[in-house]
């Protein structure tokens, strides 16, 4: 079939934000280029298949990635790590390539390809020169659309997973987050490590792994963006032939799908999860329920969090490491779901000192709880949510992120200055409100390490 150029239809801009998702075979312009950002553009093609992309003409790469929402949430205990498996599959080849072929096409060209799993989205990028992107357009786009799964290639690829997850357990500095998770969200999808356990991944057959990839994969599930030195209706036209060719845009009326709507809300208030194993340092976490990612005090909890854990100025960082000496690494973090969130502090440090840092980390989040922010601390903290943002975005890969993350998440594009805005717009009050609401709460812990008998019982009094 020949592709037809979708019309482009008018829309008012609010702040940077998008209209409502438009019908199939209509473009519109989300973002105007301006202030040296690239102008944001998203045609629905039919099936519901969305395309975003960036247009940066002074650059001389590009970087294509298609989204999936659908992330380690969406399974149910028996196929724990199943979303994480299928990526690592349909690397394996296509009834058009071989895995090697897949991998050397990319790297002919000097191009970098990988994916992620999360646990609400699954991302396939490919970064090339701007004139290779119609060759990244063609293989990522066969890759999601063409792969075959077959059972040897499950069978192959299940050492690796569980190499991955190996590898994980090997490293506490990380693995202590996934317990942390486990924490405060429960036994529950969004409480499981994203990348299954041994004995899921194990008991994962082929046919329910690729029964999950033929019920996601679906193109009203997918977001393709693209960023960089590229031609918005070029792009459309090879997305529209490479999906068409597999026989995936079939329906004409298919509305792309809503961002992910939840209805999970964490009660683990006190859980403490312990992992006693021989480690030179303890690795902790301490936290609570954060806010969801549609929360409008997102913003002010950024500010908190650049405030208390964000970098060597921060609260933390300088009471633990500056003036005590008791960590090397230790930071604050914010993860936010369609529904809940996250709200954590990590440290590493000797198992002997790990009440003594526990102490200092519930004195801090209590200050902060009760009387927020002065505003020098709170303007620092602007300064640097800021500045990181906009260093954060120099890359065509960050910008396919961004836009990216924003499709599936959100269903909307806020402009770079339009964020700067919220975050400037931050008041004390603010602060202090979400401070009171997210830090006032019982926390929860996890924590790995060396740490003996009458320690671990003792974990318990922290989060009292």
């Amino acid at each position: 079939m020949t592709p037809s150029t979708p019309r482009e239809t008018a829309r008012p801009f609010d702040e940077g934000r998008a209209v409502p998702l438009q019908r199939p075979g209509t473009t519109v312009t989300l973002l105007p280029g301006t202030d040296g950002a690239g102008t944001v553009r998203r045609t629905v093609l039919p099936g519901g298949l969305r395309v975003v992309t960036e247009t940066l003409p002074t650059v001389r790469s590009a970087t294509f990635g298609i989204w999936a929402a659908v992330g380690s949430r969406d399974e149910s205990r028996e196929l724990g790590g199943a979303t994480h498996y299928l990526e690592h599959l349909l690397f394996k080849g296509t009834g058009r390539r071989s895995a090697l072929e897949i991998s050397a096409a990319v790297d002919a060209v000097g191009g970098e390809m990988n994916a992620f799993t999360a646990k609400e989205y699954t991302c396939y990028y490919a970064r090339v020169l701007d004139a290779d992107l119609p060759l990244a357009v063609d293989v990522v786009s066969d890759m999601l659309t063409g792969s075959l799964v077959r059972p040897e290639d499950v069978e192959a690829e299940r050492g690796v997973v569980l190499e991955e997850i190996a590898m994980t357990e090997d490293d506490p500095g990380d693995q202590v987050h996934d317990l942390f998770s486990t924490a405060v969200l429960g036994d529950t999808p969004l409480g499981r490590p994203v990348l299954g356990t041994v004995e899921t991944v194990e008991g994962l057959t082929r046919d329910a792994v690729h029964g999950f990839y033929r019920s996601h994969y679906r193109p009203e599930n997918l977001v393709v963006a693209a960023a960089g030195n590229l031609d918005h209706d070029l792009l459309v036209r090879q997305v529209e032939e490479a999906f068409a060719g597999a026989g995936a845009l079939r329906d004409p009326d298919v509305l792309p799908a809503a961002p992910r709507a939840g209805q999970h809300s964490p009660d683990a208030a006190g859980r403490v999860e312990v992992l006693t194993r021989r480690t030179e340092q303890a690795h902790l976490i301490l936290g609570m329920p954060g806010v969801s990612r549609t929360d409008e005090r997102r913003w002010a909890l950024a500010v908190l969090n650049a405030a208390l854990g964000g970098g060597m100025s921060s609260r933390l960082f300088q009471e633990i490491r500056e003036k005590r000496g008791l960590a090397y690494s230790v930071y604050s973090y914010t993860s936010g779901f369609a529904d809940c969130g996250l709200f954590g502090v990590y440290a590493g440090c000797k198992p002997s000192r790990v009440g003594e840092v526990l102490g200092i980390c519930r004195e801090e989040l209590a200050k902060v709880a009760d009387k927020g922010l002065p505003e020098d601390e709170l303007r620092r903290a602007v300064g640097q949510l800021s500045g990181s943002t906009v260093l954060g975005l120099e890359d065509t890969g960050a910008l396919m992120n961004r836009i990216g993350k924003s499709e599936v998440c959100w269903g909307e594009q806020l402009g770079v200055d339009a964020m700067l805005d919220k975050y400037a717009q931050v008041t004390p009050d603010d602060v202090r409100e979400v401070a009171r609401d997210v830090l006032g709460r019982r926390p929860s812990l996890a924590v790995i390490g060396a740490l003996k008998d009458k320690q671990a019982a003792g974990l318990h009094d922290a989060v009292a």
